[in-house]
């Protein structure tokens, strides 16, 4: 009886995701529309009831937690300069990793970290790949940890050749 429970659940909300879809998104929280595609986020993450020393770890007030970050979706022409910005807060201050496609990302001389501390629990970090090729299009993450908690956020790239 459980799985025709959830199975019918799942079904219902796909019907409505896909109703709404098709009537343009539209009303709060809206969508994005990226290559004729429309995007949507609005059904609801259900979170299985934690035990108290996991909500401790994920709900720590002193975790790691980005509070700024990039828009999550850049295009951007070949042999120009990219750039995403993560800045993170947490105590202990947090350290600010960049990966892209899951791998670290470590420095070369087309690819920089500036890093700027901001009081004793914030960093601000700014990535930047200059010149651009196509080997650096992708999906780029920063990610900020301290002892009690690790936070991500990623940014997909794509190129754009421009023709005349």
């Amino acid at each position: 009886m459980k799985r025709c429970q959830l199975l019918c659940l799942f079904f219902f909300t796909a019907l409505l995701i896909s109703t709404d879809a098709a009537k343009g998104g539209g009303g709060r929280g809206g969508g994005r529309r990226t290559g004729g595609r429309l995007y949507k986020s609005r059904m609801p993450i259900l979170i299985p009831h934690r035990n108290p020393a996991s909500a401790n770890y994920y709900e720590n007030k002193d975790g790691a937690r980005i509070v700024k970050a990039s828009h999550f979706e850049l295009d951007y022409m070949l042999g120009r300069k990219i750039t995403f910005f993560c800045m993170a807060t947490g105590f202990p201050r947090p350290e600010i990793t960049w990966l892209k496609d899951g791998i670290e990302l470590y420095h070369h001389k087309f690819f920089q970290v500036h890093e700027w501390p901001v009081g004793n629990d914030t960093l601000k970090s700014k990535m930047e790949i200059d010149p651009a090729t196509q080997k650096d299009a992708g999906y780029y993450e920063c990610q900020a940890d301290n002892q009690y908690a690790v936070d991500r956020r990623g940014f997909r790239t794509d190129y754009v050749m421009i023709t005349y």
